[in-house]
């Protein structure tokens, strides 16, 4: 797997169009890492945040780390010296952990509203009248150490491309919604995080602007089975 060529060939399709690439990088070693980086690579994402700080101080200080897996209030404290952004804020409780720790730093943190739009009870994430709630209480407007730059989704795991491509085409309806009522003054509320390396093209289609590519960049996941004894 040549990860230098996959980022050049990710990138060339990407940078022309606008469209962030964050490479998720859960799982893989540093050295994979370490090669994406040295291809050009500066985002990266991880899900569990054991692994993101321990890999944030092997690798080089420039690179911007994304959460993009559920996070548990208890856990912000980790990474809130260095991430550069939350993407999967789903709670006001959760936002108002992240504010706390992000005063003790003196350090405003990027954050992305988490929105559920898959068939699936497994997903994470606030559906719409949550989204509005959040944005239109005041225990939020009081927050001064957060930014909300704008909302993440993760599609139906499914071969049905119609019901991925409204899934997406609903968040972007969502996102501009939002952008028009509380954000159309602030610049900042600019990222639709939506697509990963099995949809990415679709959520791009639909109005994504930053893409989560984790087996496109890496290769798949090598699963081990062991022979029962």
């Amino acid at each position: 797997m040549d990860i230098t060529a996959n980022i050049q060939e990710v990138q060339q399709e990407l940078t022309p169009i606008g469209v962030t690439l964050v490479a998720i990088s859960k799982t893989k070693p540093v050295e994979d890492i370490q090669e994406a980086y040295n291809a050009g690579q500066r985002i990266f994402g991880e899900n569990m945040v054991q692994e993101l700080v321990e890999k944030q101080e092997k690798l080089p200080q420039d690179i911007q780390w994304h959460l993009v897996g559920h996070l548990q209030t208890n856990k912000v404290k980790y990474i809130a010296p260095f991430i550069s952004l939350i993407q999967s804020v789903d709670s006001l409780k959760l936002l108002a952990e992240i504010n706390k720790h992000a005063i003790k730093h003196k350090r405003v943190i990027d954050c992305l509203l988490q929105v559920d739009i898959a068939q699936e009870d497994t997903k994470f994430g606030l559906d719409h009248p949550e989204v509005i709630e959040l944005l239109e209480s005041e225990e939020f407007k009081a927050m001064k150490n957060v930014r909300i730059r704008g909302l993440m989704g993760i599609a139906t795991n499914t071969e049905k491309e119609k019901e991925v491509k409204e899934e997406f085409y609903e968040l972007k309806m969502l996102f501009d919604g939002i952008k028009v009522s509380y954000y159309r003054k602030e610049d900042s509320f600019d990222t639709l995080s939506m697509g990963m390396s099995s949809d990415y093209k679709l959520a791009i289609e639909q109005g994504g602007n930053m893409v989560r590519l984790g087996s496109t960049i890496f290769g798949k996941r090598v699963i081990k089975h062991f022979k029962a004894k």
